[in-house]
């Protein structure tokens, strides 16, 4: 007795119908998760966010984020910094480093980054003009970027500090706790 080959499960017919159902059952989760550019503010941000020596070099103003993904605050600012990057196009830059990835542990060293969210403010010619720790009302980024995109002194925000020279062997670093050890 010879056995008979089972007949397929499915025919094409059902085959085609079942790839259309779940062409359309994916499209419309794209479409529920609000499209192609989904994700958070700040996910949007990192994304499309510059290197740090590219954005200090290509002649805009910067605005360099240090932020981690499981702060609230940053994610709180997240909002208001994405509508500043997208009404200042092409004239500021807004750039974010995550302070717990290792290939930032430098930069963090060196712009002495005690708390997120940190907001380091840079002129068209790279140079430091002053920082910001903690979270900004969008009112208040606004101004921020206004007058570095403009070129005019920072506002008198609390908060907000000036950068100024330093002679490095005439201080003592005082030892602080890093962006890291607070939750």
């Amino acid at each position: 007795m010879s056995e008979q080959p089972a007949p397929p499960l499915l025919g094409t017919t059902q085959r085609v119908l079942l790839l259309l159902m779940a062409v359309a059952l994916a499209t419309a989760l794209l479409v529920l998760r609000g499209g192609v550019n989904s994700g958070s503010p700040m996910e949007q941000l990192a994304r499309r966010s510059l290197e740090p020596d590219q954005a200090l070099s290509n002649g805009r103003p910067t605005i360099i984020e240090f932020y981690a993904d499981w702060c609230q605050a940053c994610r709180e600012m997240a909002p208001a910094m994405l509508a500043l990057e997208q009404s200042s196009k092409n004239k500021l830059d807004i750039v974010l480093v995550n302070v717990d990835n290792p290939r930032w542990a430098d930069l963090v060293d060196d712009y002495d980054v005690n708390g997120i969210p940190q907001l380091n403010f840079f002129a068209a010619d790279g140079q430091p003009r002053g920082r910001s720790i903690g979270v900004r009302r969008p009112e208040e980024l606004t101004i921020l970027g206004d007058a570095l995109i403009t070129g005019q002194a920072l506002p008198q925000l609390a908060g907000v500090g000036n950068i100024s020279a330093v002679n490095e062997s005439n201080t003592t670093r005082d030892v602080m706790a890093g962006p890291r050890s607070h939750g």
